[in-house]
């Protein structure tokens, strides 16, 4: 147990995939590397921003404007869960990251706790869930599918070991975690999803239980970021929900005629100009929507807590900040949380009316 929690071994990890360190630099606190192998480097830097906000707000409006909208919705319940779970985690047992002589490559995660790594968690319940949801719902090579899932979740738990973010106790830990998550979550979100569809009371429970997520959220006795990070992943998937059943609800979403699993329809020249269409014109409203809506919530509820805005922006982020967590939270969870709404409900309406919306988008039950 403490070989994989040495940071030694992941300094011997970084030396392997080619980052040379200057040890008594390193000591120092001081930034001292070289890339020896820019593949490595490139590869890597690919793989952690594939558990990043980055990777979020493109792969899941693409998902669902252009693949699946059941599977997307059960991928993003599955997605929310394990993040607070891991993330919950992170910030009750405190567990720092590696130290030197390893070097940390990025400095943005660096306020964060490490175990167990939620970076692991998301590279195992994404492409796995994806896997899990779509085996019995269409037609394709399954062990093509498995071996692009093991390769996702590979890339990026060694990227976290690379950049020297992990232990490799982090990492396995992360792994057990989300394995031992998945076998009830699997069968549980496939309920989940059909209830708070069909619920008329759904809206009202999601928010409650957002806003109870979030304020009941462990405190770690110092200000990170994970707190903020989590918020946004409730707020989309609520805001992802909310648009689903608003759409089921107005006799807008109905199920397929057709018997699973489906055959896939690959794109003709038309309907992946349309694809591209679809993907530009939400990107841009997509980025609007943020744009829009973190100015207005942040100013509304400073205003609603008699707060000066400049002030509180300027001022440090800590526990004792009470005004500040609460603005920075609001404002999050609800322009997050009007994202997630657009991507299902707002945006596929304006894609009809241009006809240029996915012709299944409004029977994937």
């Amino acid at each position: 147990m403490e070989i994989l929690k040495s940071p030694v071994l992941v300094a011997k990890i970084q030396r392997f995939f080619g980052v040379l360190t200057d040890i008594k630099a390193v000591e120092q606190s001081e930034r001292k590397y070289v890339i020896t192998n820019r593949f490595w480097y490139y590869l890597f830097v690919f793989g952690t921003a594939l558990g990043d906000e980055v990777f979020y707000s493109t792969f899941i409006p693409f998902w669902f404007w252009n693949i699946d909208g059941a599977v997307g919705r059960r991928v993003i319940v599955v997605w929310t869960i394990v993040m607070y779970i891991g993330q919950g985690i992170k910030d009750i047992l405190r567990i720092p990251r590696p130290g030197p002589p390893v070097v940390q490559l990025q400095q943005k995660w660096a306020l964060e706790y490490g175990m167990p790594s939620t970076h692991a968690m998301v590279g195992a319940s994404i492409p796995f869930s994806v896997l899990f949801y779509t085996m019995d719902r269409y037609q394709y090579n399954k062990s093509l599918g498995l071996i692009v899932a093991i390769l996702w979740c590979s890339v990026i738990c060694i990227s976290r070991l690379y950049l020297g973010m992990h232990s490799v106790l982090d990492v396995l830990a992360g792994l057990a975690l989300v394995t031992t998550l998945m076998f009830p979550l699997v069968p549980l979100v496939d309920y989940l999803d059909d209830y708070f569809i069909t619920n008329p009371l759904a809206p009202f429970l999601l928010i409650v239980l957002s806003i109870l997520m979030i304020v009941y959220y462990p405190n770690s006795g110092k200000w990170t970021p994970t707190r903020g990070d989590t918020t946004m992943v409730i707020s989309v998937c609520v805001g992802v929900m909310i648009g689903a059943w608003l759409n089921y609800q107005t006799g807008l979403m109905t199920q397929s005629d057709l018997p699973a699993p489906y055959m896939i329809m690959w794109p003709s020249y038309s309907m992946f100009g349309y694809l591209l269409l679809r993907t530009l014109i939400g990107f841009f409203f997509v980025f609007l929507t943020r744009l829009v809506f973190k100015s207005l919530s942040y100013s509304f509820i400073c205003t609603l807590l008699r707060q000066n805005e400049e002030t509180l922006k300027k001022s440090e982020n800590t526990l004792q900040n009470k005004h500040k967590t609460a603005v920075d939270l609001g404002c999050k969870f609800i322009t997050y949380g009007m994202i997630g709404f657009n991507i299902l409900y707002l945006l596929p309406q304006m894609f009809r009316f241009l006809r240029i919306e996915r012709p299944t988008f409004f029977t994937e039950m």
